[in-house]
């Protein structure tokens, strides 16, 4: 499964040469996470529910090329990796009118339990979660 969302670049996601800054594109890459997570049934208030949080742990970014005010971005998300304990998410986003690539990132994340302990494993809503978008 594919999580994909178009993005307007605004002036407040600019530095003061009309670059795209690098904090906006960690932004969307986090807003690609959370769709790809609710395209599967699986808000944040869910998995708070469920006593499921989801913090980073790790974020490998390669700038490609930079994106600019006003051009339209394609955030792209999929689920690149599971293993007993972390899940690695593949993320692009590029130009929508060019289909240039401005970033690739790797980011995974951990589940902790809300008190932030680490679980030991995944929990079962996870790995349900990874086997669903897997399947797509």
């Amino acid at each position: 499964m594919k999580h994909e969302f178009k993005q307007k670049v605004f002036y407040s996601d600019t530095d003061a040469y009309g670059v795209v800054w690098h904090g906006s594109y960690l932004r969307w890459l986090e807003m690609g996470r959370i769709g790809l997570c609710e395209d599967a049934g699986y808000t944040l208030s869910k998995l708070y529910d469920a006593d499921i949080t989801l913090p980073v742990v790790e974020l490998n970014v390669k700038y490609k090329s930079p994106a600019k005010l006003e051009d339209i971005l394609i955030v792209e998300t999929t689920l690149k990796e599971v293993s007993r304990l972390s899940m690695v998410f593949e993320q692009k986003i590029l130009n929508a009118d060019t289909n240039k690539l401005n970033i690739e990132a790797l980011v995974k994340v951990v589940a902790v339990h809300n008190d932030g302990n680490l679980y030991r494993t995944l929990p079962e809503q996870m790995t349900d979660f990874a086997r669903q978008v897997g399947e797509d």
